[in-house]
């Protein structure tokens, strides 16, 4: 027999479920993002879109624009120019590459770094001769004090704020002569470094930087009596103040040193001049300033890579 039909359920009607209102937008902390998109007028955090223009006046919007950045450019370009030309004026120098790492130099380089254990010196012998110098004593580093410099450079230093001393006496290829060189570091400004090199070696008169000798060495007899010829150096791009002192390695006495200049004048006949003692002490010093400005504008260059 076919099945009964089941009685048709009835279901009441429902009510709809009212709509939801308007959630109101609540702006989330500053960093957070949501889904929430600005009016294209409106104000986002720190930003103002522009407002649409129409089409006739944009021809005149977009001259203005460019007037605009052009002379934005060269208002920026004029600031610029008036930096550099105030940081070239006399009194105030901009401060050279590696001039900030130049000062740390005296615990920050290996020691063949600052005092390379042999320095070619092409042409800087008397009649442009070639010598090499061969280091023999490396002394520790000292605090500024009248054992490691003469006097009057102490006293000129001081008053910047004398660092450290470096010290090292070198020979040369005949071991005829010995020369003691020196790396003074100060935290003196570019302004201040560089007053302090014009003219430094004439201004000081007779400071004539003390010797470093070295036991078992050819500058064993090498004191303040067998002294020669010196020279003493501050470049202004380098917070240093290089001094080199230069005898005779057979520890004979010289009464009247010498500073490089005079000991290098033409005519000269003794035999502190005959000898190259100026040459030796001026070729040596100019050379270690060359060195300490490549070491520290690699030090510069390699802070800026990092």
């Amino acid at each position: 027999m076919p099945p009964r039909p089941s009685a048709a359920r009835t279901v009441p009607p429902q009510a709809a479920p009212p709509a939801p209102a308007p959630a109101a937008f609540v702006p989330a902390p500053y960093g957070r993002t949501t889904g929430y998109a600005p009016p294209p007028e409106a104000l986002v955090e720190t930003t103002t879109r522009l407002r649409p223009v129409r089409d006739r006046r944009s021809a005149g919007r977009t001259a203005a624009a460019a007037a605009c950045a052009v002379l934005g450019f060269g208002l920026i370009g004029g600031a610029l120019a008036g930096v550099w030309l105030a940081a070239s004026e006399p009194g105030k120098p901009a401060e050279p590459v590696g001039y900030a790492e130049a000062r740390e130099l005296w615990h920050n380089a290996p020691v063949d770094a600052l005092f390379p254990q042999t320095i070619p010196g092409p042409g800087a012998g008397p009649g442009a001769a070639d010598r090499t110098w061969t280091r023999i004593v490396v002394a520790p580093d000292a605090p500024c004090s009248p054992a490691v410099l003469a006097k009057g450079l102490l006293t000129a230093v001081e008053p910047l704020g004398c660092e450290r001393v470096l010290r090292a006496t070198y020979t040369d290829a005949t071991a005829s002569s010995v020369i003691t060189v020196g790396l003074v570091f100060t935290r003196a400004d570019a302004t201040a470094q560089r007053t302090l090199g014009e003219g430094l070696t004439a201004r000081l008169g007779q400071d004539v930087p003390p010797a470093l000798s070295g036991p078992s060495t050819v500058a064993a007899r090498f004191g303040d009596r067998q002294r020669a010829s010196w020279w003493t150096s501050a470049p202004a791009d380098l917070p240093v103040v290089v001094t080199a002192v230069s005898g005779f390695a057979d520890g004979r006495a010289v009464d009247a040193p010498q500073p490089a200049d005079k000991a290098t004048a033409k005519g000269r006949t003794d035999a502190v001049a005959q000898s190259g003692l100026g040459h030796e002490a001026k070729g040596i010093t100019e050379r270690l300033e060359r060195l300490l400005r490549t070491t520290a504008t690699a030090a510069a260059k390699e802070k800026k890579a990092r």
